[in-house]
Formats: C-alpha cells, structure tokens, sequence
C-alpha cells in the first residue's frame, strides 16, 4: 500500500538513522542539506491536473483486463491470457494521480492556501474537476478489486493503514460526489492544466451526469428495477439540466501530444516489442457483423487465436494484426475515455428497461442507433446506416455476431458466440465493441451481462478459480506487507476468499 507512505517512509526512517548514527539530537545540525533550492514547495494545482489527466489515458487502456476480455491476445509470453494469478497493486493510483487530486481539493479548500491556488482556476471548478476524475479512478479501480480504501485514504502520513470501504457505500460516495461537483462550478475562472476539456465547465458537467448514468447502471444485478437506487440514480443524472454526452463533440477524450514523455499507451507498448495481437474473438464478431469498425480496431493482417499457451503461441505466423491501426495507433492518437456511444447506448438501456419514460426520451431505438452512429464516426469509418438496417445489428431483429466464434485450430475457446436474441443483449453487444479499446470497461461491462458469450481458453491454469475467466483482481503483496489486518479484512468478505473468481459486489 503506497498512499504516500514509501516518501514518507524513506524521509523518516532515514533520518532516524543518520540521528543515530552521527549522534545529533536535532534535525536542525543537518542544516539546509536535505532542500532541494530549485524544488518546488507549494505544487501549482494545474500541473497536477495535467499529471493526473496523462495517467487516465494509461488507466483506460491496462492490458489485463483487455486479455479477459478478449479484445487482445498475447503472441508470445501468454501466461495473463491463461489467467495466472498475480498479485496485483492499486497503491500506484493512489500515490500518482489519485493524490495529485486530492492535492487539488485540498488546496483549494483550506483557506490558507486557496488564494495561491485560485490562480489555476476558481477554487470551485478546481475542486468539482478533481472529484469528478477522482470518481473515474476510483470506479475503476474498485471494479478490478473490489473493496478498497475510500474514506481513510489519501491521508498521507495522517492514516498509513486505511479501512477498506465495502464496494457499495463507495458506489453510493461515488454517486453523491458526483452530484456535488456537478453543482459546484461557480461559473468563475476555468479551470488551468486541463488538457482533456480545456477548462470548458459545461463539458466537465455533461462528464458527470454520464458517469453517474454508468456507474448507476453497473448496478443492475442489483438494482434491477425501476424505482430502485440504479434507476432513480439513473433518472436524476439524465435529467439534470447541463445534460449528458451524446456528441463526438463532447467526449471525454485524452490528446497525446506525441514525443518522449506523452505518448500513445499502444504506440508505446508496440516500441521495440510486439507481444500483443488483435484477439481473434472480437474479429470473429466484426467480421460476422460486417462491421467496417475493424479497419480502425486492428491493423491489417491475421487477428491472433485467444489463450494460447506460449509453445503454441510462437510458433504461429508472426504477420497478425496488432491491436488499433497504424493511425489509430500513432505517437499523438487520442485515447477516448467516456464517448458518446457509451452514454448513448446507456440511455437505450435505461428507456428498454422501463427506467426512463420513453415518452420523455425518445424510443430506445433512436438512442441504439444514434450510439451507434457515433461510434462509427468516433473512428472516422463510414457505413453505419446499412449497419443499423442490416441483418446483424437491426435493434427490433439483429442476430447479433455469431456463433463460434475465436474458434482456431489449437481449440484455445470452445462454444463462445455473440448471438443476440433480446434487445438488451443487441445493446450491450453494440457496447462491449463501442468500448475497444477499453478492456476495464469491457470486462466489467461483460461481468454484468454476460454478453457476448466469452469462454474461458482451454488452457486456463487457474486451478483454485476453477479454471474460469477472471472475476476481480487478487489483492497486492504490498496490502499484505504494509496494511495487513486491513486487507485480511476485506478478504474475508469475499466468498471463497481473496480469489480470481470471488465476486465484487455489483457481480451477483
């Protein structure tokens, strides 16, 4: 567990040791020696925006869950694809950007500092940006884990061992926060550093209204109905005046200037290595659908079988499509993180399953099809209104994106398909190929409906999860270090323990 800690740690445990061994008694015999004059004492809250806005693009493209989710496929060290538990750590969100944010609130709240601060941007539009990406990373962070710290973190030395919060009251936090910063822009200065937005407040509040529409919505398992928490949640954040996302114009996208220090997540990752292909699986589904989107997911070539263990892995032609195409994929793309597509399909959900009035929004036919137009130009590919008619993707009729498919002469998935039979099946089919690249919501989104039909490779080496396509993320070895009890904790809620296949809370 990071928190701040390991800087705090070295600070103190180091000095504890040069007291001791030269024999000082006070800190003041070291002098000046330990500051750094050209060091910066009082962090300027636009460069820490910016630092945090760079981390989301990372955070919306981790390779892990892309693999579960079977957008990509490893070409040649597959032990991720055959579900090997690692250890994994959240402590580096937490330190990084999550800190960088509650920097920003915190400085722009105590009335000691918010003057310095306001130079950024008024204190109250510094402070509802920082909640409102705060909330982005700590829902995907509690979706790939679970339970995890929430009221006692980001405290710095002030609480090195945090509770961890059960997943449902930081849904509810989440939401609240939500709620809060939508309504807290004063209309003042606009915010500095915002490299996504460019400090346009109406932009950041249509952002929060849709990511409280989708938070909601991962609840469904849950709250399945209207009236309950989901729905009225739902209903209030699509209602609200500053709107929600429904244009290409309003995404909440990630431009990557390109050169050393900012590049493209998969443009880096193909620098100097190649382990990673299109998935056969979602190919399988673009092919079948006749879906023109493939020219922009992948890049020319043979998409690359799921699952394979590595011998068989390398020895497969070495002429596969990577993941993105060339354009798509270059030093300076964009990495959309909250898209148009997205929301709208999240508004056809709500309407066909009677939590909004179609009455007031429209037939849930007009948002698939708007969602799916602008999915098709998010990519800048043409063909959407065949598409929408035909016989795969028809809202009333589509057959969905068949069956058998991943399927490759090694067997790595047998029995997976995309068929779709329902309307809501045709929605979150229409959502899990809207989302690509974004594994961390395409596994969550898959975890919640189950759509398409995924299956777990044949030669999964995850015994005590019986062998099935990851649930969540096993805590760090740093938890178990550094905040033991407290993790212990929030393990033993999990049934059948800190396994792959225990369930976070929405996954009934």
């Amino acid at each position: 567990m990071k928190y701040n800690f390991f800087k705090s740690f070295i600070a103190v445990t180091t000095g504890g040791l040069l007291l001791a061994a030269s024999g000082c008694n006070k800190l003041e015999d070291f002098g000046d020696t330990n500051i750094n004059p050209l060091g910066v004492t009082s962090p300027i809250t636009a460069a820490l925006l910016t630092n945090a806005q760079f981390a989301i693009g990372g955070q919306s493209l981790i390779i892990r869950p892309a693999l579960y989710a079977q957008y990509v496929a490893e070409t040649q060290y597959t032990d991720a694809s055959i579900y090997a538990e690692p250890k994994l750590e959240f402590g580096g969100t937490f330190a990084g950007p999550l800190q960088d944010l509650q920097v920003i609130i915190n400085k722009n709240t105590d009335p000691a500092t918010a003057g310095a601060a306001s130079v950024s941007g008024s204190n109250a539009n510094q402070i509802a940006v920082a909640k409102i990406m705060k909330t982005y990373f700590i829902w995907t962070t509690t979706d790939r884990w679970g339970d995890i710290p929430y009221k006692e973190a980001l405290q710095g030395s002030g609480n090195f061992t945090p509770t961890f919060d059960l997943q449902a009251d930081i849904y509810k936090a989440m939401l609240a926060d939500l709620k809060v910063a939508v309504d807290g822009f004063d209309g003042g200065q606009e915010v500095k550093g915002d490299v996504m937005f460019l400090g346009n407040s109406a932009k950041w509040k249509k952002l929060a209204n849709t990511l409280r529409m989708l938070i909601s919505l991962r609840t469904s398992k849950v709250y399945p109905n209207a009236g309950q928490l989901a729905a009225t949640e739902f209903t209030a954040a699509i209602s609200h005046s500053a709107g929600i996302i429904e244009s290409n114009a309003d995404n909440f996208a990630l431009p990557y200037p390109g050169g050393p220090a900012y590049q493209h997540p998969w443009y880096a990752t193909y620098d100097g290595r190649s382990d990673y292909a299109l998935s056969k699986t979602i190919a399988d589904i673009l092919a079948n659908m006749n879906d023109s989107r493939r020219s922009a997911y992948g890049s020319p070539g043979t998409p690359f079988p799921y699952g394979l263990k590595r011998e068989q892995a390398t020895l497969l032609p070495t002429n596969y499509a990577k993941v993105l195409s060339d354009a798509n994929r270059a030093i300076n793309s964009p990495v959309v993180v909250v898209s148009a597509a997205v929301s709208l399909l999240a508004k056809a959900e709500a309407i066909e399953r009677g939590w909004i009035a179609s009455s007031t929004y429209g037939p849930a036919q007009v948002a698939y099809e708007a969602a799916i137009t602008a999915s098709f130009g998010q990519w800048n590919v043409t063909g959407a209104p065949g598409y929408i008619t035909g016989s795969a993707a028809n809202y009333n009729t589509g057959s969905g994106g068949g069956s058998n498919i991943g399927a490759n002469p090694q067997n790595s998935v047998v029995g997976e398909d995309a068929i779709t039979t329902t309307k809501l099946q045709r929605i979150a089919l229409q959502r899990y190929l809207a989302l690509f690249p974004d594994g961390t919501q395409a596994w969550s989104e898959w975890r919640r409906t189950g759509v398409p039909n995924l299956k777990p490779t044949a030669y999964a080496t995850n015994e005590a999860a019986g062998k099935q396509i990851p649930r969540r993320y096993v805590y760090g070895t740093a938890e178990y270090s550094l905040n033991p009890s407290k993790v212990a904790e929030a393990a033993g809620r999990i049934t059948g323990g800190d396994v792959m296949n225990g369930r976070v809370w929405w996954d009934l």
